[in-house]
């Protein structure tokens, strides 16, 4: 007895497994830096992607913060506290996920600038390169 399975439908783009290519995957920006790691994604929402046909989901963004706590003690961190890179930024997906655009203009780096420019910046010598 054979069953006869529809067809896989044809997919435009790369067919990336969430889990393996793109979750806890560091960061870099244009110019080779590390800015974040992966933490979740936002999808493209359920209406997108009907039984029976309709487009696969696909990654709107690549989303990154503070999430150590609900790491650490479970539950998952508000999404207020997630901040967005959107996934037209992304040139390459390997070991690390490649952005078009330098670090300090995305908002996940505020942190890193704010103590840069208040406390770091305050210290003597803190302006310049000591190399």
């Amino acid at each position: 007895m054979s069953i006869d399975l529809p067809a896989a439908p044809a997919v435009s783009g790369r067919l990336v497994d969430a889990r393996l290519h793109l979750l806890d995957r560091q960061v870099h920006d244009r110019d080779g830096l590390p800015v974040t790691a992966v933490d979740d994604l936002d999808l493209s929402g359920p209406a997108d992607h009907l039984p029976g046909g309709g487009e696969p989901p696909r990654v709107i963004a690549l989303l990154a913060g503070a999430v150590l706590a609900t790491r650490l003690f479970g539950g998952h961190a508000p999404l207020a506290q997630l901040h967005r890179i959107d996934a037209e930024h992304v040139t390459h997906v390997g070991t690390v996920l490649d952005l078009d655009v330098p670090g300090d203009d995305l908002p996940v780096t505020w942190s890193e600038r704010w103590v840069r420019d208040r406390i770091i910046g305050r210290i003597p010598g803190g302006h310049h390169d000591p190399h």
